[in-house]
């Protein structure tokens, strides 16, 4: 990790720093390039990305929110590896807030807050089309947030990005499988489409449908993964 990866200028990227370091650490887990066992090293990190040491403290932490890495005391932070039936019940939780979001979304947005899902989420096919990863990765949790703010509950708001924000790394990797970008898009087509008419349980089941999709499309990212790993070492 002596290599400088240089993150977005200002302008390029509105995320802040933390997250632009989260998923770049998170990408490389995930793609088994930090295998787990691996330590991060907080000051290592920063001189790396070449960010001060709060941007990488508060990446870390959001990654051991999510069960990416642990801190172990007077030993750092390591890479772990989240069982599977963890992670299965992780996507499932997220499932049912997303599907709940969507059932009120599909009874309380406004006119306005419709057609302005709509208007994102044609806007996104442009990525789809350029195959661009990052920007339908922004553009998808802009959608999922739209529509979490739509049900017009913030306790409901506040546990949905919660439940989101465990699984985000996995529903990332999910865009490198395959023809998934599509079939994302496809998906949230239906999606909007049974909000926009106010069919509140279709858009539940669509939705839970589409977190469970992702969760199946993200585990066959790393069981693939897993795989071409016993192949090099073997």
């Amino acid at each position: 990790m002596t290599q400088q990866t240089v993150l977005s200028a200002a302008g390029e990227d509105d995320r802040p720093l933390a997250e632009q370091v989260r998923r770049a650490l998170s990408d490389e887990i995930l793609g088994g390039l930090l295998p787990p066992g691996t330590r991060l090293d907080e000051i290592a990190l920063a001189r790396r990305f070449n960010v001060s040491r709060t941007p990488v403290r508060e990446a870390l932490r959001e990654m051991a929110s999510a069960g990416l890495v642990e801190h172990q005391h007077r030993r750092g932070v390591f890479v772990i590896e989240v069982p599977e039936q963890r992670l299965s019940e992780m996507f499932e939780y997220a499932a049912e807030m997303e599907a709940a979001c969507a059932r009120m979304a599909a009874l309380n947005m406004t006119r306005a807050e419709r057609e302005d899902l709509l208007a994102s989420h044609l806007d996104s096919h442009a990525h789809v089309a350029d195959g661009n990863v990052d920007a339908y990765d922004a553009a998808n949790l802009s959608f999922h947030e739209k529509l979490f703010r739509g049900c017009h509950n913030s306790y409901l708001y506040e546990t949905a990005m919660a439940a989101r924000s465990r699984v985000l790394a996995y529903r990332r990797a999910q865009f490198r499988v395959g023809e998934r970008l599509a079939a994302s898009f496809t998906e949230h087509s239906d999606i909007v489409m049974a909000i926009v008419r106010g069919e509140s349980e279709r858009a539940a089941q669509l939705i839970r449908d589409h977190v469970l999709h992702a969760h199946r499309t993200s585990q066959d990212y790393l069981d693939t993964r897993g795989g071409t790993e016993n192949q090099s070492s073997g």
